[in-house]
């Protein structure tokens, strides 16, 4: 099954999704944990490929996981209200022109999500957002700028993703909006915990990538707890682009299995016509190594 992208997020794993899911390839999974979800990438894909009997989603941002429900629960609902937004940024008189009158729409959509944290709101924004980069500004406001070039995903297009997401995940799925520790406190030994937290480098800049930063502190102590319960677990953390590198190495007091995932070259190196490649950071706990095929190891 091809795995249904509901949510265009720049920083989302889609593309690294089946690089990073070759770790569980025979692992015997109850319950997939995905405490920072976002676009849950992960879920989706892991889903699609029925890796896990039942699937947790949980985000700190409470509108995305709105997002989820109506997405899970309620999907042609969720389709119809989006194409209903969607179409409301092409004017109905020929003569209004069509730039300012789109660019307007976005602005006033964006103004009401920071009041009403509408979820189908925030889908719109995000689909249509430059660069489908998220920004927040200090007071947690979303404050991204349309993209000028394109409309967003087409509604048909987004319903089949809508659609597809929710015949993945619809009655074997959870949705939470709770600190990750809450989450992942759940978790067992025949459980998979996926962990996608807030960059290093990417989370304390004036307009970030996220509505809240984690504390590294925090993340540390929380996989220490992990190991003591022998709970398997995947990490994504830092990376390489260029000759750039983000984020500082974890204890080795984890004992985690640390891979490099070539995750192509940059939007920025793109735009700027260099070379440059990013290399993402994976991180595999000692409970998970115990349960992986050795002959997955050796490539590593």
């Amino acid at each position: 099954m091809i795995t249904p992208h509901v949510i265009p997020y720049q920083g989302s794993k889609r593309k690294l999704a089946d690089s990073i899911l070759q770790y569980v390839d025979g692992v015997d999974i109850h319950t997939l944990y995905e405490p920072f979800a976002g676009s849950a990438a992960i879920t989706l894909a892991a889903a699609s490929q029925n890796l896990a009997k039942e699937y947790v989603l949980n985000d700190k941002f409470a509108p995305i996981m709105d997002l989820w429900e109506l997405i899970i629960n309620t999907p042609e609902l969720a389709s119809d209200r989006y194409e209903s937004l969607w179409n409301c940024q092409i004017p109905l008189d020929d003569s209004v022109e069509l730039l300012s009158h789109s660019y307007q729409h976005y602005m006033d959509v964006r103004k009401e999500f920071n009041q009403d944290l509408d979820p189908i709101k925030f889908l719109y924004l995000v689909a249509r957002c430059v660069k489908n980069a998220i920004r927040f500004n200090s007071n947690g406001e979303f404050n991204q700028g349309p993209d000028k070039r394109r409309k967003g995903t087409a509604p048909k297009k987004m319903r089949t993703n809508i659609l597809g997401a929710s015949t993945v995940l619809k009655g074997k799925s959870r949705v939470y909006s709770q600190d990750f520790r809450d989450i992942t406190a759940k978790a067992t030994s025949n459980d998979l915990i996926y962990m996608d937290p807030p960059w290093q480098g990417t989370s304390t800049k004036k307009d970030t990538r996220y509505a809240f930063v984690l504390q590294i502190d925090e993340l540390i102590s929380e996989m220490e707890e992990l190991n003591n319960r022998n709970v398997p677990y995947i990490l994504s953390f830092d990376g390489v682009c260029g000759d750039r590198s983000y984020g500082k190495d974890l204890p080795d007091s984890l004992n985690l299995k640390k891979v490099m995932l070539d995750a192509g070259r940059s939007s920025q190196a793109i735009l700027l016509g260099r070379e440059d490649k990013t290399f993402e950071s994976l991180y595999l706990s000692p409970a998970l190594v115990q349960k992986i095929e050795p002959s997955l190891l050796i490539a590593v």
